[in-house]
């Protein structure tokens, strides 16, 4: 078992996910000295207590019982030597196939590689992964109501002797949907003297 390299690994990990030795032994379930002495290379666990630090950290168990020397690493399967030796489907589709294989390799490098830098703690609050969700923003709206207030039976225009309302207003709107403007009766308009 490669104590040291497993015990850098979940140290790493643990700093990753910015946690202290106190919340990591508490959700694993072990000591704090002990899991310090883990770190350090001076303890070797067991596999359940890996696999408890594995599930604190929310890592790979089995990345981690590989550090340890628990596991051996499986070498990756040749990908393109799989495709390449399927008889079921054409050369062009071999090739589309190995294309699309090797930008996914090449997108998870760049990424892996942009991440790793560390974000100052001044602007760790403004940093945004690209591919975390974003909160949804706002909607604005422009549009105002205005509030009139509701016309009294004596200012609203009395209809003269042919029905309309005073001065044709009504003819001149047509069929409008938006009510023409109303202008007072001239005809009917008492004089006060």
């Amino acid at each position: 078992m490669n104590a040291r390299e497993a015990g850098a690994y979940i140290r790493d990990q643990r700093l990753k996910a910015k946690l202290s030795l106190h919340g990591v032994s508490s959700l694993a379930g072990v000591s704090i000295p002990y899991l310090s002495q883990i770190e350090r290379g001076l303890r070797k666990p067991s596999a359940d207590i890996l696999y408890a630090i594995a599930k604190a950290l929310r890592i790979s168990a089995g990345t981690l019982y590989v550090r340890a020397g628990i596991l051996e690493d499986a070498p990756v399967p040749d990908v393109a030597s799989a495709i390449l030796g399927d008889p079921l489907i054409t050369e062009r589709q071999k090739q589309a196939l190995i294309q699309i294989y090797e930008a996914f390799r090449e997108e998870t490098r760049r990424l892996a590689a942009s991440a790793t830098p560390a974000v100052p703690a001044s602007s760790a609050s403004r940093a945004v992964s690209p591919h975390a969700p974003r909160a949804p923003r706002p909607v604005r709206t422009t549009r105002t109501t205005t509030i009139r207030p509701k016309a009294s039976a004596a200012s609203r225009p009395r209809p003269d002797a042919a029905g309309k309302a005073g001065g044709g207003a009504k003819s001149q709107a047509g069929n409008s949907p938006h009510p023409a403007p109303l202008r007072p009766s001239t005809i009917n308009r008492r004089k006060e003297v």
